[in-house]
């Protein structure tokens, strides 16, 4: 990540670094991204926006991004909402891979139901390793029905999350995450911690089952396998073919011998814990990572930044501040909208008062919708100071 230099110098440096009409002459114009952000977030390296939606996540997050990549940083956009509106933002086609809006920027729209098809794919060829080709069909009838069950969509997003997170050092500097509604995105939050625990639970039943497999060849003497058909079974060990339930042959152990298949089912236990443990140790590091809230001066989206902090918080995930957003221009507006600012004054007093220790940034409503590179330039002039 490269250092914020002085105005004069980033104007004529960064000439050099985006010559040539190719991202067009606006992007050239960057006179509003010589300085440091007004916002706390020099240093993080992961920022996570939200808010309610219709509040202006997503123009928030791409003014931020536009910013710093024109300061020389490496960034990746990526839009975690179902409803992506990035590619409308830029009139770009965005998709699910990486694709250049600018130098030194890139952007993606994470697909919730792609994700879902290639991580149940993942699961289902992992465990198709781990039984005969008879279980196949059952395998795949119970991602099925796993594929609709809660938090399936959540878990693969979190997984891509995770595996984007691992692209910092590498490949970008920082990393935007342009996030759904705010329950959404704190569900999506406290996944690693609940991941982590269940992965876990799993390592530890495979302990005590592991334990017992060795108490059992202790007893047998045989390492498991089923007596000679001449003595007896006092405890059972023979198995008939296509004796027990469907699952039966994970407790049969003749067929890898040296508990083969139970150190690859720990290794792909280990492995899970150990990203997402990567991923929760990412979220609540205060030098990496940063949440942005983005509300406007209304009821609703207040009661509900002030119960996302709380969560936020409570989770230990560090929040940089707040961006208010469309506040009403100074100029006289007129009867109707001088009542609106009226209102709006007390909603912006109640957002000092309860979130009095948190920086903030008020972002005026401007005339026209926010569309394309020159109102994205605009957005970023009050998030960027002198």
């Amino acid at each position: 990540m490269r250092e914020w230099p002085q105005s004069r110098t980033v104007l004529s440096t960064l000439a050099r670094i985006f010559p040539g009409p190719s991202f067009g002459p606006t992007f050239l114009d960057l006179r509003c991204f010589v300085s440091r952000p007004l916002l706390p977030i020099q240093d993080r390296r992961i920022l996570f926006v939200g808010g309610k939606g219709g509040v202006g996540k997503t123009t928030t997050t791409a003014a931020l991004a536009m910013g710093l990549a024109a300061a020389g940083d490496r960034v990746l956009l990526v839009s975690t909402d179902p409803a992506h509106s990035l590619g409308d933002l830029f009139d770009r086609r965005i998709g699910d891979r990486e694709v250049e809006l600018f130098p030194n920027l890139h952007a993606m729209e994470v697909d919730p139901e792609g994700e879902v098809d290639r991580y149940l794919e993942r699961v289902t060829e992992t465990m198709r390793t781990f039984v005969q080709p008879a279980m196949y069909g059952e395998i795949q009838r119970q991602m099925e029905l796993t594929r609709h069950s809660p938090g399936a969509a959540e878990a693969a997003l979190m997984d891509r999350v995770a595996e984007l997170m691992g692209e910092l050092s590498p490949r970008y500097d920082r990393i935007l995450f342009d996030t759904a509604p705010t329950g959404h995105t704190l569900r999506l939050l406290a996944l690693p911690e609940i991941m982590s625990a269940w992965t876990e639970g799993l390592l530890k039943s495979r302990k005590r089952s592991d334990s017992l497999g060795q108490a059992l060849k202790r007893l047998t003497g045989r390492g498991g396998e089923e007596p000679p058909p001449d003595e007896p079974d006092p405890i059972g060990v023979r198995r008939e073919a296509g004796q027990g339930d469907e699952l039966s042959w994970f407790d049969q152990v003749e067929e890898e011998p040296g508990d083969l298949r139970n150190r690859r089912i720990r290794e792909v236990l280990l492995e899970r814990r150990r990203r997402f443990s990567r991923a929760r140790r990412l979220l609540l590091d205060t030098d990496t990572t940063a949440f942005v809230l983005v509300l406007i001066p209304e009821k609703l989206p207040i009661l509900e930044s002030r119960k996302a902090l709380e969560v936020l918080r409570a989770h230990r995930v560090p929040v940089a501040g707040l961006v208010v957003n469309r506040v009403l221009p100074q100029q006289p507006l007129g009867d109707f909208l001088e009542s609106r600012r009226g209102q709006e004054a007390k909603y912006l007093a109640q957002i000092d008062k309860e979130f009095g220790d948190l920086p903030r940034i008020q972002v005026p409503l401007l005339p026209r919708d926010v569309e394309g590179e020159a109102s994205l330039r605009e957005i970023a002039r009050h998030l960027f100071g002198d």
